[in-house]
């Protein structure tokens, strides 16, 4: 009898299944969804991702749903605003970051740049072909960054990003499927393959 396939993660926790199964992995190419994810995996460095995920619905109240435009505007009320609001990760460092980051977006949309163009400029080559990715075996054959994460990252800070080294810029291609590492023997991956 074969051991029935299970989730990479978040097996138990209907919230986390969800991320697991719908979103983790799969390419994501809007502004704002790249705004977000950036966002969060910032916020989510030396915390578990699912104390994130469950802030999620907050953070995105709290940050106008991680418009770039609006965050840019905010002044030191709304920096008071989200140190307050209990809702979400309250460390000032972070909100700080997040909103120098929406306005290093919009000087990329000044210059006639995009986040997209960016983030995805440093996808590896087995994004653009998904039948070429190695599965990994097991969580150790995850690496932590990869030369791709750490010019990811160099190239983010030097438009003016915070809180983007290798290891949250390697998180940050996790989320938006410029990698995908689901397990060898994760459901997802078998679902996928047929």
């Amino acid at each position: 009898m074969t051991t029935p396939a299970t989730r990479c993660f978040g097996d138990g926790d209907p919230l986390y299944e969800a991320y697991h199964d719908h979103e983790w992995g799969l390419p994501v190419r809007g502004e704002r969804e790249l705004f977000e994810r950036v966002s969060l995996e910032a916020f989510q460095s030396g915390l578990s991702w699912i104390t994130v995920l469950r802030k999620r619905p907050a953070f995105r109240a709290g940050f106008a749903d991680f418009d770039p435009e609006a965050v840019a505007a905010f002044g030191d009320d709304d920096v008071a605003r989200l140190l307050a609001d209990a809702g979400i990760v309250r460390n000032r460092a972070k909100v700080a970051a997040t909103i120098a980051n929406a306005r290093a977006v919009l000087a990329l949309w000044s210059e006639g740049r995009t986040l997209a163009e960016l983030i995805w400029s440093h996808a590896p080559a087995s994004a653009a072909d998904p039948t070429a990715v190695v599965r990994p075996a097991t969580w150790a054959d995850v690496p932590a960054q990869t030369d791709e994460s750490r010019a990811l990252a160099r190239d983010l800070k030097a438009a003016g990003f915070r809180f983007v080294g290798p290891t949250t810029a390697y998180a940050t291609m996790q989320a938006c499927g410029l990698v995908d590492d689901h397990l060898a023997t994760c459901l997802v991956v078998l679902d996928r393959a047929g």
